[in-house]
């Protein structure tokens, strides 16, 4: 994969950054500029080298052009964090320039040839550092870099790469994967991948249920998904004790803050309750097992921590993960939320930005947005 070190002298050329502004935005106010701030390396070190920036990135999925979808609050902000002015628009001029929110255009999703080549027509190079949108084929992240004879992965792309696929080519051991969430079918594959891999595997959060089904446990009103029953009993056959499952749990009367909550010594959830976080026992096991890991790579929550009476378990896996001492890895949006709700964001090796890419990446399929770069 090329890198920013592979460009070649850029000095007064205009390049095309591919940049993951997908932020989340309340009442027209960034209530998380993460994104932003990770993408600044690559587009300061671009600048200290002269050069001029075209920067494309989408915000949500817009049905036409509705202006709530407009990255003009993300040109601001990105603005106040450089320094300088960004200006807004294809036809705009000045040293950091913005296109307006690309899935406005219908052919970025489609990769349209002809959109890739009109933005390709504006700029000499073309970098990617959107590492959140590198498992899309789109115009933006594919058509335009395969125009461009000068591209790279910025920064930011380059650490995830690298990051991720030094965890499946030769990770410090033990490696424990820590696997979370609502679906099993969302994370066979990487089930799937760990299982070749990793040393352990700690399923936590709704997509226990499928397993424990599977083995003919009662799971009461709990969440489990009904197609993952399947996939979940393949899963067992083949894991042998590498997979591990919860031996106790939570339980309330229903999805709410203030819901009966109950501790049960076991895994069968009687009729009328619902699993929501893992139990203590099984807190304090991956607890344990994280601290004695190598490697340690986690997605997905305990359970459902959006709520007070159930956020133990995501919060002792998280502030495990924050204080183990090999290395650690988090991928995925929840993940990332948990960490950050309980102000440890900046106590893990590596937060990935892309969830779905990271999963993808550690299945092994190949990130379009990755191979347009080799």
């Amino acid at each position: 994969m090329r890198t920013l070190d592979d460009l070649g002298d850029i000095d007064g050329k205009r390049v095309f950054v591919r940049v993951d502004f997908n932020v989340p935005i309340r009442d027209g106010e960034i209530t998380d500029d993460t994104r932003i701030r990770a993408a600044l390396p690559t587009l300061e070190e671009l600048r200290a080298k002269g050069a001029r920036l075209l920067l494309a990135a989408h915000l949500g999925r817009p049905k036409d052009r509705e202006p709530e979808f407009s990255l003009a609050p993300v040109a601001a902000r990105l603005g106040e964090l450089l320094g300088v002015e960004v200006k807004l628009g294809e036809d705009a001029e000045g040293d950091v320039v913005m296109l307006e929110n690309v899935r406005y255009e219908p052919g970025e999703t489609k990769n349209d040839p002809e959109l890739a080549r009109r933005w390709a027509s504006l700029a000499d190079a073309y970098v990617d550092d959107a590492f959140g949108a590198a498992h899309r084929a789109h115009a933006s992240t594919v058509g335009v870099a395969e125009l461009m004879e000068r591209r790279a992965a910025g920064r930011l792309l380059q650490r995830e790469v690298e990051t991720l696929e030094g965890i499946l080519a030769d990770p410090a051991r033990p490696l424990v994967a820590v696997v979370g969430g609502a679906k099993v079918t969302d994370k066979i594959g990487v089930l799937e991948a760990f299982l070749e891999r990793a040393d352990a595997i700690l399923v936590g959060g709704a997509m226990c249920f499928p397993f424990f089904a599977a083995q003919g446990h009662s799971v009461g009103s709990s969440l489990c998904e009904e197609e993952g029953i399947a996939p979940a009993k393949r899963i067992l056959a083949e894991a042998g004790d590498k997979l591990v499952l919860p031996r106790d749990l939570a339980i309330g009367d229903r999805f709410a803050d203030d819901a009966q909550r109950d501790d049960i010594p076991g895994i069968d959830v009687p009729d009328g309750w619902m699993g929501l976080d893992i139990g203590p026992r099984t807190a304090q096991d991956y607890e344990d097992r994280i601290a004695q890991a190598g490697t340690v790579f986690w997605n997905g929550p305990m359970g459902a921590f959006e709520l007070q009476g159930f956020v133990r378990g995501t919060r002792t896996v998280a502030e495990a993960v924050a204080q183990a001492s090999g290395t650690t890895v988090v991928g995925g949006g929840d993940s990332a939320a948990a960490l950050a709700q309980f102000g440890l964001a900046d106590d893990v090796t590596h937060l990935s930005t892309g969830g779905g890419a990271a999963l993808e990446l550690l299945e092994g399929k190949p990130l379009p947005g990755v191979e347009a770069l080799r």
